[in-house]
């Protein structure tokens, strides 16, 4: 690997590569503002990503690793286009496209494949989907499922998709909202106060955990939070959204391990090596809520 988004911090070794692309939004943190942002560019149909083109040609790549699944997180094919052109010798580019777990494992075992380790492509699958295993065999003593909410952006609110509501099933849950293998959509509080869910999860696109909890801290609660059953009975998580949830990667299982603990933490508690900085269970006190009216 030798050239990286901006966005690349895992393995820890990424953020010692130079980087490619960048972004031109904002460094804004607030929900509402970015949101605004990429409604901007998106309605002049413009990127949201620039590709460093002396940076690509200085490294002169055998292979490019795109995706086409969301050009709002991250640079496309077709941005990619132009500046491929100014290259002397043309690389490889390899697009991904998962919209499942299944589809994840698949692309890991075609960048193994591509890039000459087939074999330890395979390994690491063959691991990820033993782990997913292990979590479906530590719920399968309970018939408890419990519903969830998994909110990927808070203002507006968006719920997940693709592969959260396959994950969500994984760890012995029912998502009351997200489609499997389709993309997040956005939704409304009142359906969130309607379908009355066990379980909110708060795993806004691409932030971190203190991102995660920051956002809900600021976020203006709605009419009625205190009756929804996960506010009542403390079952509201904020996740490491952008290890273990937004991007399709190996990382995927740990998600899934990260949510069979918050759903079922007497089958199968938090994965010691995943650590608190994961997830936390959140709160907000009368103060806050009077404050955010």
């Amino acid at each position: 690997m030798a050239g990286v988004t901006f966005e690349c911090d895992f393995p820890p070794e990424a953020r010692t590569k130079r980087i490619v692309v960048r972004t031109r939004l904002g460094h804004s943190e607030d929900p509402v503002e970015i949101d605004h942002q990429v409604k901007d560019f998106v309605s002049r149909g413009e990127s949201l990503y620039e590709i460093d083109r002396a940076a690509v040609e200085a490294i002169e790549p055998d292979l490019i690793i795109t995706q086409d699944l969301c050009h709002v997180c991250a640079a496309s094919p077709g941005d990619l286009a132009s500046a491929l052109a100014t290259l002397v010798r043309k690389p490889e580019v390899l697009s991904l496209n998962p919209q499942s777990l299944g589809d994840v494992w698949k692309d890991i075992l075609a960048v193994g494949s591509t890039i000459g380790r087939a074999s330890q492509a395979r390994k690491l699958v063959d691991e990820l989907e033993r782990r997913v295993s292990a979590v479906a065999e530590a719920i399968s003593r309970t018939s408890n499922r419990p519903r969830v909410a998994c909110l990927e952006w808070l203002d507006p609110l968006f719920v997940g998709g693709h592969w959260v509501p396959e994950m969500v099933t994984c760890a012995g849950g029912v998502d009351v909202f997200g489609k499997a293998a389709q993309p997040s959509y956005r939704q409304t509080w009142e359906a969130v106060l309607k379908a009355n869910p066990e379980v909110m999860v708060i795993m806004p696109c691409g932030y971190g955990l203190p991102q995660a909890v920051k956002g809900f801290k600021a976020m203006p609660l709605p009419e009625g939070w205190e009756s929804i059953q996960a506010v009542r009975d403390g079952r509201v998580y904020a996740v490491d959204a952008s290890g273990y949830f937004s991007r399709p990667g190996p990382r995927l299982a740990g998600g899934v391990e990260i949510l069979a603990s918050i759903l079922h933490p007497e089958s199968l508690p938090a994965p010691c090596e995943l650590g608190s900085s994961t997830m936390a269970r959140i709160t907000r006190s009368p103060v806050s809520k009077a404050s955010a009216h």
